[in-house]
């Protein structure tokens, strides 16, 4: 196993199945998965952290591999009990909201956090434990123990957080402009201690605007990375101009980004200094070069555990580290 620390930005589903391969080339307790929490929502006053536990569910072998997330063999007799309501439910109310599903066993998740910050514990406090109440040896970072929000413009100038954009419009309408409210907030000091101690750091296959961008967002994080840049690698989660799981290629061309390899490359180059590309991009790799990126041609689909074990081996060898 590849010997020293690792430290990996994170979002949600593509995020969570690297980090499970990684734990395969490397020792788990050497992982540092920064998290992003921008995502995180309340409803039916839970405070709910998607990003944090499809990485947590998934590193503990209880995920729900078909959909990617919740829990596996998971039932929904809460969310249908709900359903009730709905037509007594005043209009303007959010009370009975059925659109974003919590499975029963998830429940239980949601009711510890929320009671553990109401007794004053930090988010992060309450991901190290949710971590190991589930046997997660990754090291579990919120990227900031202070709120920031993902807040989604669309092409009818209403604006939306990032839930109601992803899961009740599910991510089929227009983006005009993503921003993050608490942009500039501190990282916690786990996560600054994590990045500029680290023998390597990588991007995961997460959308680089809303999973990555917020985490970037953060005070002094992209400074520190750009300090880091040649230890710094990136995989991209858009293959063959589509992406892997989710609206980012969408969501790039809509923002005026190129939606390839290549505008993954500019909107990274600056604090990372290679990129993971699939073979299927591999006419591509001069123009990555180009965007000032180094090209690493490997398979970035991870179909099967051996593939995905390959590729987080081969991203780990980029960099100094």
């Amino acid at each position: 196993m590849t010997e020293g620390r690792t430290a990996v930005l994170c979002g949600g589903v593509g995020a969570a199945r690297f980090l499970q391969a990684l734990s395969r080339v490397v020792d788990p307790e050497s992982i540092d998965a920064v998290v992003n929490t921008a995502d995180d929502t309340v409803l039916h006053g839970l405070s709910i952290s998607p990003d944090l536990d499809t990485i947590v569910y998934t590193l503990a072998g209880a995920i729900d591999a078909d959909r990617g997330w919740g829990l596996a063999g998971e039932t929904w007799a809460a969310m249908d009990a709900l359903g009730r309501y709905g037509a007594v439910r005043p209009e303007g109310s959010a009370a009975a909201t059925t659109w974003f599903g919590l499975g029963d066993r998830d429940l239980a998740t949601h009711l510890y956090r929320t009671a553990r910050l109401a007794e004053g514990a930090m988010p992060s406090e309450v991901a190290a434990e949710i971590a190991a109440a589930w046997g997660v040896r990754v090291r579990v970072l919120p990227m900031s123990d202070e709120p920031v929000v993902t807040v989604v413009a669309l092409a009818d100038t209403t604006e939306v957080a990032f839930q109601d954009y992803f899961v009740r419009l599910r991510h089929d309408v227009v983006v005009t402009g993503v921003r993050f409210d608490g942009a500039g907030s501190p990282p916690t000091t786990a996560v600054l201690a994590a990045l500029r101690g680290a023998d390597r750091i990588v991007i995961a296959p997460s959308n680089p605007i809303v999973s990555i961008g917020p985490i970037r967002a953060l005070a002094g994080i992209d400074a520190v990375l750009s300090e880091r840049r040649d230890d710094v690698a990136a995989v991209s989660p858009i293959v063959g101009g589509a992406a892997l799981k989710g609206p980012a290629e969408r969501m790039l061309r809509e923002l005026g980004h190129e939606p390839t390899v290549v505008g993954v490359a500019r909107l990274y180059a600056p604090v990372a200094a290679a990129l993971v590309i699939d073979p299927v991009d591999a006419d591509l790799a001069p123009a990555v070069e180009a965007a000032g990126m180094r090209p690493l041609v490997v398979p970035a689909v991870m179909s099967d555990p051996d593939v995905a074990a390959a590729l987080a081996r081969a991203t780990i060898s980029q960099g100094r580290g």
